[in-house]
């Protein structure tokens, strides 16, 4: 990805006016000094987000700093982990025996055939933390207002409402009302939230995206919704790709979007997709300039 589409970008004026102002608070000779701030945005993509646990993983062993993280959907659900100082080999754990009654009942009515109000408990099993504040490490949440059919970012306030919201799957999971809006699944607006990250001032943004396959004939309703928003996707608005550093794209397509008993191979997907972007994550530290295979 070239310099003059991150400047030209739908996200662009956010770096204009991020660098703008650190010219300003720093002056050029400080700048320079300073190690660029890392940000990391994770994708949805329901079981198959647990390969985000390999790529955290691999960066923390790697010595990478992350100072910032937005997520979308189960993204947001690893990032809240990940920012609240959880273990990951823990998160990694209660993933393998997870299954859709842990975060999911059925309740079906005229807005969503299940809610998901226990994923407040849930997210119990991962951190005790309640609010935004209370996290190690910035996160912002990345939210559909399915009204104004725009994206909405939290990182003040309390988590389980955003993160529900976030995690609300359009069909499968009933909306959520928070503040006024009626909000669903992030990924409609923001399937990878480098928006967030950007927003939050990051330098240098490290982009992990999901692709799903179609690797077997739908299933159930839920098998059909979940293809057709992917095909959706697929098809839509990239531009988060022109404003992302580094792109890690863990090969999950192989795993269905709800079997969370593949969490050793998820896991290993992410660790493989990360080694590999480890020298162009590097050689961004270091400010060099390197176009991106997207």
């Amino acid at each position: 990805m070239t310099e003059e589409n991150k400047a030209t970008g739908p996200f662009g004026w956010l770096r204009g006016a991020k660098d703008k102002f650190r010219a300003f608070a720093y002056g050029e000779q400080n700048e320079s000094q300073e190690r660029p701030r890392v940000g990391l945005a994770l994708a949805g993509g329901f079981a198959r987000g647990i390969a985000h646990l390999g790529v955290l993983r691999v960066l923390r062993e790697a010595g990478i700093p992350i100072d910032c993280v937005a997520g979308t959907s189960v993204g947001a659900l690893i990032a809240v982990g990940y920012c609240a100082g959880a273990s990951l080999e823990e998160m990694a754990k209660v993933g393998a025996s997870t299954s859709f009654t842990d975060f999911g009942r059925w309740t079906p009515s005229w807005l969503g055939l299940a809610t998901n109000q226990r994923m407040e408990k849930y997210l119990g099993r991962f951190t005790p933390v309640k609010t935004f504040e209370e996290l190690q490490t910035p996160l912002a949440i990345a939210i559909t207002d399915i009204s104004a059919g725009v994206s909405v970012y939290y990182s003040h306030g309390p988590i389980a409402p955003p993160l529900r919201a976030s995690c609300a799957y359009p069909g499968l999971f009933v909306p959520i009302q928070f503040e006024g809006r009626t909000l669903v699944d992030g990924f409609i607006t923001a399937p990878v939230p480098v928006e967030g990250v950007l927003l939050l001032g990051a330098d240098v943004v490290i982009a992990v995206y999901l692709e799903a396959g179609n690797i077997e004939e739908p299933r159930t309703f839920t098998d059909v919704l979940s293809r057709s928003f992917n095909i959706i996707q697929r098809h839509g608005d990239l531009a988060w790709r022109t404003q992302a550093d580094i792109i890690i794209e863990p090969d999950v397509k192989l795993f269905g979007w709800d079997d969370f008993s593949k969490t050793p191979e998820m896991i290993s997907a992410g660790e493989a997709a990360a080694l590999a972007a480890l020298p162009e994550i590097r050689a961004a530290l270091r400010g060099e300039k390197r176009d991106s295979a997207a």
